[in-house]
């Protein structure tokens, strides 16, 4: 299980992304999404091509 970083707008700050799924977006990117450790908001990460 890799660790993804993101950044939480609620709480202004890089954070890692605790239990981050990869997600395909309806423009078939894909993403990470999870939630924040402090806060538990959304938190997104768009991921590369490769």
């Amino acid at each position: 299980m890799e660790t993804y970083e993101g950044f939480c707008v609620k709480c202004r700050k890089k954070v890692t992304i605790k239990d981050a799924e990869v997600v395909t977006l309806k423009n078939n990117r894909k993403a990470a999404k999870g939630v924040c450790p402090h806060c538990g908001t959304t938190v997104y990460r768009f991921l590369g091509k490769a």
